[in-house]
């Protein structure tokens, strides 16, 4: 037994053999060239409070790491509904993607679509001879006539409106009508559909109303087979 209170016995640690004798010292003289034996203390370990404080700023990471992770998910998906209800309140309805416009030359349009008269419908058609693509459109006129023209003024780029709403042509256009006409934004023409203008080649549908337009809009060259509507040519 050590009797020695400034030399307390190591700790008896099962299963570790020790390999020194209890009355080893540090100050006992050791063998030139030898090594001094290896002795273990608990005083060697890290404090328990360090260990304590590491595993809770660990913890505390992760924690952040998930709040942050989930804040910005439900920032996100808040973001989308708000903008998905706001432009749904501007339109008082759902928001509905546009629907794909047809490409002509082939069919733009069915009969069924354009039953009633100065019913109209919107396509896109591509030149064959250059590629170009323009927006144009094919309206069914009173007496069961399908009429197409390019909505691109002739010589501009300006992109022309087919006006049903007699109010619009009167407020904007200053022209009082009775019937649909196409309409310039640009220079605030007015042509009318039921009448015919001189074009280059001749007489075309879309005499000038009202402004100071070169001409009336290229035509379309349309078709009917059966309920097929197509577009052929433009001039």
């Amino acid at each position: 037994m050590n009797n020695n209170p400034f030399r307390p016995e190591d700790p008896k640690i099962p299963g570790v053999v020790r390999h020194d004798s209890p009355d080893d010292s540090l100050d006992s003289p050791r063998e030139e060239g030898k090594p001094a034996p290896l002795r273990f203390s608990f005083s060697q370990m890290p404090p328990r409070w360090v260990l304590l404080t590491a595993s809770s700023i660990a913890a505390v990471c992760v924690i952040a790491v998930w709040w942050m992770r989930d804040t910005s998910a439900k920032e996100k998906t808040e973001t989308s509904t708000s903008t998905t209800a706001a432009a749904s309140a501007a339109g008082n309805g759902p928001v509905e993607a546009p629907a794909k416009l047809l490409v002509g030359p082939g069919e733009i349009a069915t009969t069924s679509e354009l039953a009633k008269d100065w019913s109209a419908k919107k396509f896109i058609f591509r030149d064959p001879l250059t590629s170009r693509e323009s927006p144009a459109m094919v309206v069914h006129l009173p007496g069961g006539v399908y009429w197409g023209f390019s909505l691109i003024e002739p010589y501009g780029t300006c992109e022309m409106e087919f006006v049903t709403d007699m109010t619009k042509l009167r407020e904007e256009y200053g022209y009082r009508g009775s019937h649909p006409m196409v309409a310039d934004p640009c220079n605030r023409a007015v042509f009318d559909l039921t009448r015919y203008g001189s074009g280059p080649a001749g007489l075309v549908r879309g005499e000038i109303a009202q402004g100071a337009a070169v001409r009336p809009p290229l035509a379309i060259e349309i078709q009917v087979h059966g309920k097929q509507v197509l577009a052929t040519k433009i001039e």
